[in-house]
């Protein structure tokens, strides 16, 4: 069945969906190797919330985004001039908005090490991060012979001939996972295993501010809580989170797709992960 709704849309997926606490479990190309993009977002949270439960990192500090990682785009890697804001508030906007320029400098100050362990101790051997976003487009630029701002020019218009020349796109040489680990991740947050609970909290009280209502929460009933985050490339669009209904069952759910066509807008393939998310889930709470 999810095959014809994916195709509908106009595209292929994959999910992945867990009640938490369970067992239970809902799986559709669940072990596919997927691209990540934000979704990575994820465990660089859990790693910076874990360096602020060690004492290691003053969420109130303060820190400077220059132009160094003004790469364009949405929140502080779209502003015109530097900013001065809280690591706290650089994590907000990581993950609320998917600031890419607030990722990379948390992502710098707690290290790709702090990142990895997160993965390692939850034994999330399939899922790899291949550095911060200025990493992944950094190789965009290489894989094209372009310079980043011709690179930028041409993913304007993009062609497929384009896209299949960048690693960013191709799991096999990109930051990567599964949809099964990436639940199991969430769910790790959510039962206060990903790291201390102190750490488990901070993140989870984050995700649940997200700003984006289009993809996984367009599928839920407005009682319904959604704790998520998006990742967005050329003919990418994910977003894995939980979501919570009133009666307090909570869903870890992990939708990844690849559309077929390269619109920059594509609001079918958006509203296709809240709708494949609402079978999973509806799946699970009809199974005894």
């Amino acid at each position: 069945m999810l095959t014809d709704v994916f195709a509908e849309a106009g595209a292929e997926g994959s999910v992945h969906a867990r009640e938490i606490g369970t067992d239970h479990e809902f799986a559709f190309g669940a072990d596919d190797q997927v691209v990540l993009a934000s979704v990575f977002k994820i465990p660089v949270a859990v790693a910076y919330a874990a360096e602020v439960a060690a004492g290691r990192l003053d969420p109130a500090e303060r820190t400077r985004v220059t132009s160094h990682y003004r790469i364009g785009g949405i929140g502080t890697a779209g502003c015109a001039d530097d900013v001065e804001m809280s690591w706290r508030d650089l994590a907000l906007f990581m993950m609320t908005m998917s600031d890419n320029a607030a990722t990379d400098v948390i992502f710098h100050r707690v290290g790709q090490a702090a990142v990895d362990k997160v993965l390692s101790n939850l034994g999330l051997h399939r899922t790899r991060i291949l550095g911060c976003c200025e990493d992944l487009f950094a190789s965009m630029s290489v894989d094209l012979a372009m310079t980043p701002l011709e690179a930028e020019e041409a993913l304007g218009a993009p062609t497929w001939d384009l896209i299949h020349k960048m690693a960013i796109v191709d799991p096999e040489r990109t930051t990567s996972s599964t949809p099964r680990e990436i639940t199991t991740l969430l769910e790790a947050i959510w039962t206060d295993r990903a790291t201390v609970p102190e750490a488990c909290e901070r993140v989870r009280s984050i995700m649940a501010q997200q700003v984006w209502p289009h993809r996984l929460s367009s599928g839920f009933p407005a009682d319904v809580q959604v704790a998520a985050k998006t990742g967005t490339l050329p003919s990418v669009r994910n977003e894995a989170g939980v979501v919570t209904y009133p009666d307090g069952r909570s869903y870890a759910v992990a939708v990844f797709t690849r559309a077929k066509s390269l619109d920059l807008r594509q609001p079918a393939v958006d509203a296709v992960i809240g709708r494949a998310g609402r079978l999973a889930v509806d799946h699970l709470r009809s199974t005894p």
